[in-house]
């Protein structure tokens, strides 16, 4: 699209409304509110927009890459998120059944050139994390991640060129991307709603269809850290010792400023500390402030360690802050790696997979999910593994013994819904009435377990044998 003037704009957006009816000439214009022309931005009234907050660029620039607790939290999170994999999930009478795939998740498993599933999945999360939104695309075949603080969602209704955005009927109608930001001076690029999903793991309370970052209420504690940490660097660099205060008499400003100067060249710095301090008669030396042990320096950064990892949804022990570490052992360990896998890492790969099925081909009796099994450190430990493989084998030999096929065991104990029994009419010899009279399989395993006894009893004698 070309820089024109706006009546030029009506235009085109005329020939796109009638190409394509879905979306009406009003709509159109609609996605168009925001535009440049002579490399001036323009925005028209209305309040058909939801734009994602600028706080993109500051959240990335002085959180990101420059506060340690913020880095070390939003890796973990990547880290583990980005291992998992899509799969297509069955879905039989309601209940979810076994994982399978095909051609249609290409797409998922390499976006663009060079990049597998766990690249989308880590920008994806990175996104979400720092602009509260991600937006995927499939338009230029495979998927392509745009940055969130250049997208604006377009609200509106199809029937009602007047909805807002808060309206009970509004819907999102499509997304207007500015390459190089808002104002780059480019034309943007318009997407459709189906060629866009948006992954939100946390909804923006001020906004219909909006996310929020997990950094958002955390802009205080990050300046905090940060000022913690500037004072800790500035205690070092003046030789880690106190503040002090030098009183002395001097008879002129000249001889009081060189007696400054040989002060500092001979005590500041970290290369003059520990030396001892030699004044002259009248002077005196007084120690004012704290130092990082007055200060309960580590408990106070700590804690604001702890309130990051809290709002990341991250265990300290698994970011390896200090507060996690003092009461870190193997069985506590265990627990908080349980805890991050079932309430950070599945419920994002869950709103992952739903978001990434707007834009997938996914079959009518399948829904898009994500395989985990191959994340180690999600695994629960070995001892429950094999006992609950254990239960599982157990349950199924008696299935099997109680008369149920085999294939129908095993899916009803792999998805936990005993409806999926299904039952072979055979019945075990205990369960037959006295004196029946058996036929087919049941008499041969009747009279199979009359010839063991026999067996027996020759073997043994002519001792009891029930």
């Amino acid at each position: 699209m070309n820089l024109l003037p706006w009546r030029k704009k009506a235009e085109l957006a005329e020939e796109r409304s009638s190409a394509d009816p879905l979306i009406s000439m009003a709509d159109y214009l609609g996605l168009l509110q925001q535009f440049s022309f002579q490399g001036v931005s323009y925005t028209l009234p209305g309040s058909s927009q939801e734009e994602v907050s600028g706080a993109y660029r500051s959240l990335a620039r002085y959180a990101y890459k420059a506060n340690g607790v913020v880095f070390a939290c939003m890796l973990v999170r990547a880290t583990h998120f980005s291992e998992a994999r899509f799969q297509f999930r069955r879905i039989r009478n309601g209940r979810p059944g076994d994982l399978w795939g095909n051609s249609d998740l290409a797409a998922l498993e390499k976006p663009w050139p060079g990049a597998t599933t766990g690249d989308l999945l880590a920008g994806m999360l990175q996104h979400a994390d720092l602009g509260g939104n991600a937006f995927i695309t499939n338009r230029y075949g495979g998927m392509r991640l745009l940055r969130p603080d250049w997208v604006t969602m377009v609200v509106g209704s199809q029937s009602d060129p007047n909805v807002a955005a808060w309206d009970p009927q509004a819907d999102v109608l499509g997304y207007i991307y500015e390459p190089g930001g808002p104002r780059s001076g480019r034309d943007p690029v318009r997407f459709d709603a189906d060629e866009v999903a948006h992954f939100k793991p946390i909804p923006d309370p001020e906004a219909q269809f909006r996310g929020m970052s997990w950094l958002t209420p955390l802009v205080r504690e990050i300046m905090a850290d940060k000022a913690a940490t500037d004072h800790k660097l500035a205690f070092f660099e003046k030789g880690a010792t106190p503040n002090l205060v030098v009183k002395f008499a001097a008879p002129n400003l000249d001889e009081f400023k060189t007696w400054i100067d040989a002060f500092r060249e001979g005590h500041e710095g970290a290369a003059n500390a520990y030396k001892t301090i030699f004044l002259a008669n009248g002077a005196d030396a007084t120690v004012v402030g704290a130092d990082l042990r007055q200060l309960d320096f580590k408990m106070v950064q700590g804690a604001g360690e702890t309130r990051v990892a809290a709002a990341a949804n991250v265990p300290p022990i698994i970011v390896g802050l200090s507060e996690g570490l003092q009461a870190a052992t193997y069985s506590n360990y265990a627990q908080a790696r349980r805890r991050f896998a079932d309430g950070t890492m599945r419920p994002l790969w869950r709103n992952a997979a739903g978001s990434l099925a707007h834009i997938v081909n996914v079959p009518g009796d399948s829904e898009l999910w994500y395989d985990d099994s191959g994340v180690s450190f999600l695994k629960e430990d070995l001892r429950d593994a094999a006992a609950i493989l254990g239960m599982n084998a157990i349950t199924t030999r008696q299935l099997t013994d109680a008369g149920f096929t085999p294939e129908s065991v095993v899916a009803a104990v792999s998805s936990g819904d005993l409806k999926l029994l299904q039952h072979t009419g055979l019945f075990s010899v205990q369960l037959q009435p006295p004196g029946a009279i058996l036929n087919g399989s049941a008499a041969a395993a009747s009279a199979s377990a009359r010839d063991a006894i026999e067996m027996m009893r020759a073997l043994v004698g002519d001792r009891d044998i029930e």
